[in-house]
């Protein structure tokens, strides 16, 4: 076999290969905080989810081991809305932020303090679910962009 011969099939198996290991979703949490809530029963919840992969995903539900009704809410205007699923587009990222699309944590089991931290159970159409052990911040905080 010649050497361009050999070259070719090298190139062709590394394509096929890296073909293989990018297909689908690639999800990377980060930044995710609760702020320490002002009312006794409910709080909201913050996280961004980075997609490196080549396929979408749908965040589908989020559980917690302080409430067992946590709710996705999608900002619309000065109003807020519960959503079914949000997406995470391949090559973006899903933004849970203040004044946008956000989690709210319902009849929680007890109000978290500054310097606790709650489970976040992330779930996911495609993916598997991500764990995530979230940091309570004093209620004024603001992450760096």
């Amino acid at each position: 076999m010649n050497r361009r011969a050999l070259a070719g099939l090298v190139l062709i198996g590394c394509a096929t290969l890296a073909g293989c290991a990018s297909d689908g979703p690639d999800l990377e949490p980060r930044g995710a905080y609760v702020p320490q809530p002002p009312m006794a029963d409910m709080a909201s919840g913050y996280v961004t989810v980075r997609n490196t992969g080549d396929a979408a995903d749908r965040l589908t539900s989020v559980t917690s081991d302080i409430s067992d009704d946590v709710r996705m809410h999608r900002a619309a205007g000065a109003t807020m809305k519960p959503v079914g699923s949000l997406p995470v587009p391949a090559g973006g990222e899903l933004r849970l932020e203040r004044g946008g699309n956000h989690l709210m944590l319902m009849d929680l089991d007890h109000r978290p303090v500054r310097g606790e931290t709650v489970t976040l159970v992330l779930h996911f159409a495609r993916s598997g679910p991500v764990k995530l052990k979230v940091p309570v911040e004093a209620t004024n905080y603001q992450p760096r962009k």
